[in-house]
């Protein structure tokens, strides 16, 4: 068996190990928590798990990267949207990042570190999926 057909096999388990991982850093975060985690702070994950589903609802078979043809313009849009709301919810965990590592009165720096990993390991699990699931 050669690399592409092992990776189609095996990809979509590495995107689930990926995406728990991230979702697990986030709970641990959030139960090792000494105060209250507001809803906001979820807010990020959520966005980023939205993403990942978004990027898999399309299939790379049916993306056509002709400059010059514009029947797919409505996949393109769909994908520069799951794009934008991946990046949306990285920087806004980035910024809770920051918020709770220089206040006093929030969560941990922690919660924000988790955050911001769960945010990059949910990402890259919807790429990995999404580079390995091929139409058979």
């Amino acid at each position: 068996m050669d690399f592409p057909e092992l990776w189609a096999i095996f990809g979509p388990g590495v995107s689930g190990a990926v995406f728990g991982a991230g979702w697990w850093f986030w709970v641990d975060a959030v139960v090792c928590s000494s105060v209250k985690v507001s809803f906001l702070h979820y807010l990020p994950g959520i966005f980023a798990s939205l993403a990942a589903l978004m990027f898999n609802c399309v299939r790379k078979e049916d993306i056509d990267y002709s400059p010059y043809d514009e029947g797919e313009w409505r996949l393109k849009l769909w994908l520069f949207i799951a794009y934008v709301v991946s990046f949306v919810s990285l920087a806004a965990s980035v910024g809770l990042l920051i918020q709770d590592a220089l206040g006093k009165s929030g969560p941990s720096a922690w919660t924000g570190v988790a955050g911001v990993l769960q945010c990059v390991f949910v990402l890259i699990s919807g790429l990995i999926y999404w580079t390995s699931h091929s139409e058979s």
